[in-house]
């Protein structure tokens, strides 16, 4: 009985003995899974703090990032903004440029305007100067006619020798004050008239006279008006002897020819005669003067004024 209750015992211990040993060996393993499970989770929180540390480090970048980023736009923004001016200051520069362009064709055209212009006008001056030498040449031969023929004629006439212009005291036509013509005067005229319309519309001549002017003048004594009237009937009073048929002067042919170019006017005091020391002098004021007019004269006259007046453009 001792032996069966010694073999149970050792059984109990044998058995008490395993569980123990397999208890031990489960606390172990459970120890290891503790550990393992603690190293995972603290291997797991490392990996996580450095996860988390990472995306930091990635937030912060992804920032710096946005940073820059929004840096660059505001450039790029800026950049726009001067692009923008810079293409609205080529495009003003573009019409600036387009405006000078049709300004230079515009002065360019009226350039050429003008060239053609002065090419006209030098055309016509040399065309005016042409007729002004044959004009000039003209007046100076029939000047020298006029005084070859009445310089030593006894007639009490002067020639001017730059015009041709016949001068003779009205004393010999008028009495003082008078209009109406005297007898002498007449006779003066009788032989005057016929050698000076020989001349003038002679057939060297009569194509380039244009007008022969009767022109009365008086001294400054009364007024005006006065020795207007009284001009302009002494000087229409010589033209009407002259044109008369009566008095027997001229030809027919020649009359008719002076009356196609014979005009008669008063010039009252308003070109008298001066002396050698400025002052009036008041008998050789009184007079009648015989002018003549060559053709185209006038014309060409004007046109001298009007080149000399205006200013050629300068190129």
């Amino acid at each position: 009985m001792l032996r069966n209750t010694r073999i149970k015992n050792r059984t109990h211990d044998e058995e008490t003995t395993y569980w123990l040993s397999y208890s031990d060996m489960m606390a172990g393993l459970l120890l290891v899974f503790v550990l393992i499970i603690a190293v995972t989770m603290l291997r797991s929180q490392i990996q996580y703090d450095l996860k988390e540390q990472e995306l930091l480090g990635k937030e912060q970048e992804l920032m710096v990032q946005t940073d820059a980023l929004e840096t660059e736009r505001e450039t790029v923004a800026s950049q726009k903004l001067l692009l923008d001016d810079q293409e609205k200051a080529l495009a003003m520069q573009e019409e600036q440029l387009i405006a000078q362009q049709e300004k230079l064709a515009t002065q360019e055209e009226a350039l050429r305007e003008q060239h053609i212009l002065l090419s006209e006008l030098e055309d016509l001056m040399a065309s005016q100067q042409a007729k002004l030498d044959r004009i000039i040449g003209v007046r100076k031969e029939l000047v020298q006619d006029l005084k070859q023929e009445f310089d030593n004629s006894g007639l009490e006439i002067q020639v001017d020798e730059q015009t041709g212009a016949i001068t003779f005291h009205s004393s010999i036509l008028f009495n003082f004050n008078r209009d109406d013509l005297k007898d002498t005067g007449k006779d003066f005229l009788g032989e005057f008239l016929p050698r000076y319309v020989k001349i003038l519309l002679g057939e060297k001549y009569r194509d380039y006279i244009s007008e022969i002017s009767i022109e009365g003048n008086t001294d400054t004594n009364g007024t005006y008006l006065y020795n207007l009237e009284l001009s302009q009937k002494r000087a229409y009073n010589v033209a009407e002897y002259c044109l008369s048929d009566d008095n027997g002067l001229l030809t027919e042919e020649e009359l008719e020819a002076l009356r196609a170019v014979a005009v008669t006017s008063g010039r009252s005091y308003s070109n008298p005669i001066l002396d050698e020391n400025g002052e009036v002098d008041m008998e050789a004021s009184r007079r009648v003067d015989f002018l003549f007019r060559l053709k185209d004269e006038e014309m060409i006259r004007e046109m001298i004024e009007i080149l000399n007046s205006e200013q050629i453009p300068e190129e």
